[in-house]
């Protein structure tokens, strides 16, 4: 029996995602979160086979999730089920080595294609992703503010932009208030960005948080 882990913000869709899983014989979930931060902590304490992920997710997004899990377990195999993705955030997602992308308008049939295949070790990617990955060979236009930042930095901008206070920001990520601080600061020189304000409508436009979340 393979292991899956499930990292989803949505109830509804997590709930629905678990239910075509353990539709398969072979394969069992074994822990399903809606919380970035949660699911990594889940992913390095189970080593699942699988593990099927959105990208705008609370506390950690999906491609801070993917960086890292691929640093720690190369060989992880990982789906990507999320929204439609900005062309340099689909490059990003692209470059960890993830093993399938899927958008979440795909059908049903498709999505349980796609788990069976990725959790024996094959790909599959919708052909929506594929397109915009044609788009970016045939026409790149890269940004690179975002890739600027380093892991820390990227996730320290999507906690302001989460609304944490820089106590808080400190308290999650376990360092001192004056280190979040000094974080803060080198992000808005990198970026030229000069104010929270300007730092979340930052993480918004790269996708890093959703809008609705940044409302409090």
């Amino acid at each position: 029996m393979k292991s899956v882990i499930i990292i989803e913000d949505e109830k509804i869709l997590r709930e629905l995602i678990a239910r075509i899983v353990e539709s398969i014989p072979t394969l069992e979930v074994i822990a399903k979160t809606g919380d970035g931060a949660i699911g990594f902590k889940l992913c390095l304490q189970h080593k699942p086979d699988l593990v099927i992920l959105d990208i705008m997710l609370p506390s950690l997004n999906g491609v801070e999730i993917l960086k890292r899990l691929k640093a720690e377990k190369p060989q992880s195999n990982i789906l990507v089920f999320s929204g439609m993705q900005s062309p340099a955030l689909v490059k990003q997602i692209m470059e960890t080595g993830i093993n399938g992308y899927l958008e979440k308008d795909t059908d049903l049939d498709e999505l349980e294609k796609a788990i069976r295949l990725i959790s024996n070790g094959d790909s599959y990617y919708g052909q929506r992703i594929m397109e915009t990955v044609r788009d970016i060979m045939y026409n790149p236009r890269e940004d690179r503010s975002l890739a600027s930042l380093t892991s820390r930095e990227r996730e320290i901008i999507q906690l302001v932009a989460e609304s944490h206070s820089t106590k808080e920001i400190a308290a999650k990520l376990n360092i001192s208030t004056k280190t979040a601080e000094t974080h803060r600061a080198n992000i808005m020189k990198k970026l030229d960005i000069h104010d929270i304000a300007g730092l979340t409508r930052f993480a918004i436009s790269h996708r890093l948080v959703d809008a609705v979340e940044t409302i409090n």
